[in-house]
């Protein structure tokens, strides 16, 4: 999956999104800080290929983006908007290809503008990256080519504090970025940064009302935040193969940064350090049982501002969730199967 597949919708119930087979599932609390539904099919009947792209808009509605067979060796990509955890997702819409036709060219990103509009993103045949976005009065607006070459892995796309939409993608030896100069507006290519990135490690975060922060794991190794226009900085050393998990939250008073990520131990490792002050510095403390090879993890916040975080198997199937304990810190509850 590629976004934060445990979010908050905006009647403040959590709710996850969980593949299964050729289908994607969504369970819910609830109410919040409750028990959980059981699992309901998003989207209808229609088979989808393995792959889920998730993003959120302020407005807490939930936008999902996946790859679905179509004719023998193509396929296209389809939509659906998630209003409310306890309302089911709307059927799943098909929005085309970037090449027009063909057959899975990459994972699809998605971020959601200010305005609640979907911007689409995945890289395309020619190795580049193309977009395809939301009307403000419905509909989407044509495929959009943002050129680029040879793209690696996930891309990582993000809304600034702005409501304007930025993209990270890595290439051979740096990462590249685009970033909307208003709102509506086609995002354009920026300053990237020249550094050898590990593919399939970017995650963004807005982090403050004039940057997102982009974090990677080099080639050393190491997991390093970079702002544009600044140099990248070497935080910490990567607790494992993936990308981390990354939530604002307060602790202590203080605006802070959480990282979560499956360590090579098999738990759940995570770091936090004040908003944008890297050079505070971080550490990864380990959580929970060991899992699986393939468990994945997401963090969010809850209706109360409590830090949550939930680790999923798509081999297995299993949920299991935390939530930081009412007490000074970052102590967690103990981890539950869900």
């Amino acid at each position: 999956m590629n976004g934060d597949w445990l979010i908050r919708g905006r009647d403040g119930r959590l709710s996850v999104y969980l593949p299964s087979g050729d289908a994607v599932l969504c369970r819910a609390e609830r109410a919040p800080g409750g028990p959980w539904e059981a699992p309901r099919r998003v989207g209808g009947d229609q088979k989808l290929h393995p792959g889920l792209a998730i993003g959120q808009g302020a407005d807490g509605y939930a936008h999902l983006v996946a790859w679905r067979p179509t004719v023998p060796g193509q396929s296209g990509l389809v939509h659906s908007t998630h209003f409310r955890p306890r309302l089911a997702p709307l059927d799943w819409n098909p929005v085309g290809h970037p090449d027009k036709k063909g057959d899975r060219t990459g994972m699809p990103a998605v971020a959601v503008d200010a305005q609640g509009r979907a911007h689409l993103f995945v890289r395309n045949g020619g190795g580049g990256v193309s977009m395809l976005a939301q009307k403000e009065k419905g509909g989407w607006g044509p495929w959009r080519d943002l050129k680029g070459q040879d793209v690696q892995g996930e891309l990582a796309a993000v809304t600034g504090e702005s409501g304007r939409v930025e993209l990270y993608a890595a290439v051979p030896g740096g990462v590249r970025h685009w970033r909307q100069e208003e709102p509506g507006a086609q995002p354009v290519p920026q300053e990237g940064c020249d550094v050898p990135v590990r593919p399939g490690t970017l995650r963004a975060l807005a982090t403050s009302p004039e940057h997102t922060t982009l974090f990677f794991t080099d080639d050393s190794g190491d997991l390093c935040a970079w702002r544009p226009g600044d140099k990248p900085v070497s935080l910490l050393a990567s607790a494992g193969p993936g990308p981390v998990a990354a939530v604002r939250c307060v602790i202590g008073g203080h605006d802070c940064t959480l990282l979560a990520q499956r360590s090579v131990s098999g738990r759940v490792a995570f770091a936090a350090y004040p908003t944008e002050q890297e050079s505070a510095g971080a550490w990864w403390t380990e959580s929970g049982p060991r899992l699986a090879a393939d468990a994945e993890v997401s963090v969010a916040v809850d209706e109360d501002d409590r830090v949550v975080a939930a680790t999923l198997s798509p081999s297995t199937g299993q949920l299991l969730l935390t939530r930081r304990k009412d007490e000074p810190g970052l102590a967690l509850e103990a981890w539950r199967e869900v």
